[in-house]
């Protein structure tokens, strides 16, 4: 494993996952950009997301991720977050039939009760990722698809860049970040009773270096990752 501290280029002040989002609320559908997780959801070919019946949010934030599945035809969506802030952003949207207030390891859900199970731009928050593995395993019915979005390790370690945002004040804050290798994530899939079906990996290309300038350094640099999962047995 790769201490995040040890690529710390930004040295920014860190707070926990509650703090951070709950800051971060204001700004964040306007600085997380479609490209990052939305764009691979899209370039995704096996899960067919209008054949879904029940799917649980996992870490449903302000509920992008809820409001895209929605828009696919995914009939019934729970949600689960961390941080009350931003489940009331997303109560506000009303895309979640259900939405909790809790830990994404252990959300008290009953076990299997879905069929599409979706995380998005959240591991890189868990020190150790098979508890999340293992909880989406148990919530999930036969046969049901995990569909796991990560902010890719490759480019933590080429930038050393934090998940941040600007507070208020005009301050960089980062929000405690974890690097988790491509070989942790299949690691914990497989090990929790996980088959993968289907990767995806979204470079730094022309769309990303027409939104961000600055990142023309980093092209050709994978940025995030989808992993489509199907539950064994």
């Amino acid at each position: 494993m790769v201490n995040f501290a040890d690529v710390d280029r930004r040295n920014y002040p860190m707070v926990d996952v509650a703090t951070g989002y709950g800051q971060w609320v204001e700004t964040y559908e306007q600085t997380v950009e479609d490209i990052m997780d939305l764009a691979l959801l899209d370039a995704l070919t096996v899960p067919t997301w209008h054949a879904v019946q029940r799917a649980v949010d996992l870490g449903c934030g302000t509920g992008r991720t809820g409001a895209w599945l929605r828009s696919r035809g995914v009939p019934a969506i729970d949600g689960v977050d961390l941080t009350p802030e931003m489940l009331a952003v997303a109560r506000a949207k009303g895309v979640h039939d259900r939405l909790v207030t809790g830990d994404i390891r252990d959300t008290g859900l009953a076990a299997g009760s879905y069929d599409l199970l979706v995380s998005s731009l959240v591991d890189e928050h868990l020190p150790d990722l098979l508890p999340l593995y293992r909880e989406a395993a148990r919530l999930a019915a036969p046969g049901a698809l995990y569909v796991q979005v990560s902010f890719h390790p490759q480019f933590i370690l080429a930038t050393g860049m934090p998940t941040h945002f600007t507070s208020a004040g005009g301050e960089h804050i980062a929000i405690s970040t974890h690097v988790h290798l491509i070989s942790e994530n299949i690691t914990a899939g497989l090990q929790a009773g996980w088959e993968l079906v289907e990767m995806r990996e979204g470079l730094v290309d022309d769309s990303w270096v027409a939104l961000k300038p600055r990142w023309e350094k980093h092209r050709n640099v994978p940025v995030s990752a989808a992993f489509v999962w199907r539950r064994r047995g």
